[in-house]
């Protein structure tokens, strides 16, 4: 929805890369048994997609600035998509939480989400910077 949106071009060519790795997220959960996942080369959430996240979320915090008050989801329509995106990664990252105190689960997976929800915070912020959108201050309607 964000990239139906139009977003900035910077968000335009990451996002893609991002929902590839969330197939690999559902892989490694969809096959627990370390064993199956070997035999059949199951994709992973390794190190390298988590740092990239974090490497995102530098570049793009750099471009934003550091907040000067709480934000309130919206502003351009892709920065509101985002932020609808951000809502539903914690929600996942909450239920991962859960499963993971039943089953095995990758570490990293749980890594990847949190991780993938601050970037989509900070996506939502770089959007609105790029759209020539003021962000939706929490209180400045009270």
């Amino acid at each position: 929805v964000a990239l139906a949106a139009g977003l900035a071009p910077r968000l335009a060519e990451t996002l893609p890369s991002i929902q590839n790795t969330l197939f690999h997220l559902g892989s490694d959960l969809a096959f627990p048994d370390e064993e199956e996942k070997k035999q059949f080369q199951v994709p992973r959430i390794e190190q390298r997609h988590v740092d990239a996240l974090e490497t995102l979320i530098d570049e793009l915090n750099a471009a934003v600035g550091p907040l000067q008050n709480f934000i309130l989801p919206g502003g351009s329509p892709g920065a509101a998509a985002l932020q609808h995106a951000r809502t539903v990664c914690r929600r996942a990252e909450r239920v991962l939480v859960g499963l993971a105190r039943e089953e095995t689960v990758n570490p990293l997976d749980l890594s990847y989400l949190n991780r993938l929800s601050d970037a989509l915070f900070v996506m939502g912020r770089y959007e609105n910077l790029d759209k020539g959108v003021d962000e939706p201050l929490w209180g400045s309607h009270a």
